[in-house]
């Protein structure tokens, strides 16, 4: 029973109907304008509305604002799941055009009808009513209330389909927003691994200096490591300010320069400075790759370096860049064990690209990412030479897409 009479409890079935009977009255307006009521036989009526209707109707939706103020009215009387299935913006085409148009005139089509419906049901309601004796009054009219409430209910939900097959985006729209939302989630994609690369990499490098400084007595060695914290801190604020101009939607948000291969020399002094010797062998200028490489390289290659400090510390570091077969092939590598006491077990550094008991972090994954996007490849794990350190190796091709 709840399912018959649930639906005509609800507020969109009423607002629908609402919605329905707007097209009857702008149907009869306009028939009592032309051509009048007065000594016209029904048929002539009708075909005269009929007409008439179609061609204002047509005419009004060439107007590009009419499928604007109809998609807003579509969405507050007929409520629809979801906003965004039903169009608010104005015609761009004349496909919107035509859809408007046939919006309009099925939607009087249809509320006429619906509100012909309402005036004679109610009619015979009240006239069953006011007849108590009459041996069918006591069911008729209940059930013929019932029968027209339930056949608001089927108009209505014919009005909202209606309303999201014309009124709703376009395949070229849905196709839009489909490639807007996927550019979006790629924008904040890249802004997660921009974070996570050089702010992890800034505590990585703090924490380490910290507790070297909390344990060697040396002032001068203190001295050192406060002055790589703040350094290391200055750029991590650098590298946060410039992410959050990209977040920030404003005209006069102007981003700062994003580091390149030519700066990682910083990133190797730091390196040096948190205890961990690097041999760096970069044999690439700066004219030789072109800018989106240049930043991209930054990143694989300070991710490569956190990765040796946090699970290998004090271990050294073979860093190597260089232009082979038209790629630019970026190679970072350190022992997997360790040799001081904070190393960490052995295995530990060879689990972080996925290949043991833990499926890699969010540095790697983000490396992986990086060179996918731009056409190559990469590898994190033990060296597949057969050596005994654990290499992060990347490959990204000078022509973007190759």
């Amino acid at each position: 029973m709840s399912a018959i009479f649930a639906p005509l409890f609800q507020a969109a079935t009423y607002a629908r109907w609402f919605h329905l009977l707007i097209g009857m009255v702008f149907a009869a307006a306009v028939l009592l304008v032309y051509p009048g009521i007065e000594g016209q036989s029904l048929t002539r009526l009708l075909l005269s509305a009929v007409l008439v209707d179609a061609v204002i109707l047509a005419l009004a939706a060439l107007v590009p604002a009419m499928r604007r103020a109809e998609g807003v009215q579509a969405r507050l009387l007929l409520m629809p799941a979801r906003e965004e299935d039903i169009g608010a913006a104005r015609s761009t085409s004349w496909a919107d055009r035509r859809r408007t148009a046939g919006w309009l005139i099925g939607r009087v089509a249809l509320g006429t009808a619906m509100g012909f419906l309402t005036v004679h049901g109610l009619a015979n309601a009240v006239d069953l009513a006011a007849r108590p004796f009459h041996p069918l009054a006591p069911a008729a009219a209940p059930l013929l209330l019932l029968a027209l409430g339930w056949t608001a209910v089927l108009a209505g939900r014919i009005q909202l389909a209606m309303a999201v097959r014309l009124l709703g985006p376009s395949p070229a729209e849905r196709l839009a927003e489909a490639e807007l939302r996927a550019e979006r989630l790629l924008e904040r994609n890249r802004l997660a691994r921009e974070l996570h690369d050089s702010i992890g990499h800034a505590l990585t490098v703090t924490v380490l200096q910290a507790g070297a400084a909390r344990e060697v007595t040396d002032q001068a060695f203190r001295d050192k490591v406060l002055e790589v914290i703040e350094t290391t801190g200055r750029r991590a604020m650098e590298d946060l300010e410039r992410t959050l101009v990209l977040l920030r939607d404003t005209p006069d948000a102007v981003a700062t320069e994003q580091p390149g291969l030519d700066q990682v020399g910083a990133l190797f002094e730091t390196a040096r400075a948190a205890g961990s010797s690097v041999e760096a062998r970069i044999a690439v200028r700066a004219d030789q790759v072109p800018g989106v490489l240049s930043r991209e390289a930054y990143r694989i290659v300070q991710e490569g370096i956190t990765n040796a400090l946090k699970y290998a510390p004090g271990t050294p570091i073979r860093v190597r860049a260089a232009i082979e077969d038209g790629s630019l092939r970026l190679r970072c590598a350190t022992a997997i064990g360790g040799t001081g006491t904070e190393s960490e077990p052995p295995g530990r550094a060879a689990r972080a690209d996925g290949s043991g008991g833990r499926r890699g972090g969010k540095g790697l994954r983000g490396i992986r990412e990086r060179a996918v996007l731009l056409g190559g490849e990469s590898h994190a794990g033990p060296d597949p030479d057969g050596g005994a350190d654990w290499v992060l190796a990347v490959r990204l091709p000078l022509r973007l897409g190759e």
